[in-house]
């Protein structure tokens, strides 16, 4: 099982029960259980209409985990998700007031780079929710490429998703450099083909040691601003879920002066977007 415990971190806005419809379902795919969080009051009030939430999908406070938490929400929300051991943590994206742009708040952020667990932010949340039929996945090298890859096939598979996309993004500034005023366009062209072709075969090899069998896949290879990029082709595969390794806990000296590759997804979000966590790499991928 990839997923045993699903957290949900609700708040009672209009949107209370699309998430929580979302969480459902994916509860009921994984056979997980669900712990919902609630930072800030809850007396009698907030009780009875989180019971009225749950009774429309057939459920109540018995057969859930409910935490009532007070305090700082960034630090509560976390807190409780190393307490209870949740593997997943869904939360809704916030829209740009007078956008049509969605975005991770300053709270998201703050739990995604300290999350001990896989994060899922949901763009559009229904009340009828569908299974991710086109999921993009970012496979560049970082040092748990290979775990967030093998989530993502069995993802993909346990959802019976129409389309894998594996896309890894390539750095051609190296080569363009080393190559001015040294070679001829043509030449120019066939290295970044056999650069490109390289990165395939580097692809090639990381799904050979995944057991993929009815996951149908496209490799895509990227070139230009990281982050970026895969945002982009998510948008213009029109993906429903992205998939991402989370982003260091511990940041490079570059990364707290200059934005980290993330931050240009998590500013214009392409579609719902799965953060995982080492940690769940480690435990979930070859569980």
């Amino acid at each position: 099982m990839l997923f045993r415990k699903i957290g949900l971190a609700i708040a009672f806005s209009p949107r209370a029960e699309a998430l929580l419809a979302e969480t459902i379902r994916l509860k009921n795919l994984w056979q997980a259980e669900l712990v919902l969080i609630h930072v800030g009051a809850h007396g009698d009030v907030e009780k009875k209409v989180l019971e009225a939430l749950l009774a429309k999908h057939n459920l109540n406070s018995q057969s859930v985990t409910v935490c009532w938490r007070s305090g700082n929400p960034s630090e509560q929300i976390l807190k409780t998700c190393q307490e209870a051991g949740i593997d997943l943590l869904v939360a809704g994206a916030l829209q740009q007031e007078g956008l049509l742009q969605h975005y991770v708040g300053s709270i998201a952020r703050r739990i995604l780079r300290k999350a001990n667990c896989s994060v899922l932010t949901l763009v559009q949340p229904t009340v009828n929710p569908k299974p991710f039929d086109n999921i993009v996945v970012s496979v560049d090298d970082h040092e748990t490429v290979q775990d967030t890859l093998t989530i993502a096939c069995r993802l993909a598979l346990k959802e019976k998703s129409k389309w894998l996309h594996v896309a890894r993004e390539v750095k051609l500034f190296g080569l363009t450099m080393s190559s001015a005023d040294q070679v001829t366009e043509e030449e120019y062209a066939q290295l970044r083909n056999s650069l490109i072709e390289t990165e395939v075969d580097n692809v090639q090899r990381l799904l050979g040691k995944i057991n993929h069998a009815g996951v149908k896949i496209n490799i895509k290879i990227l070139a230009g601003k990281s982050g970026f990029e895969i945002a982009q082709f998510a948008r213009r595969k029109q993906a429903d879920l992205l998939i991402v390794p989370a982003p260091p806990q511990r940041l490079r000296l570059l990364d707290r002066i200059f934005p980290h590759d993330l931050e240009y997804i998590f500013a214009d979000l392409p579609c719902n977007i799965l953060v995982v966590s080492a940690q769940t790499g480690k435990e979930r991928a070859h569980g």
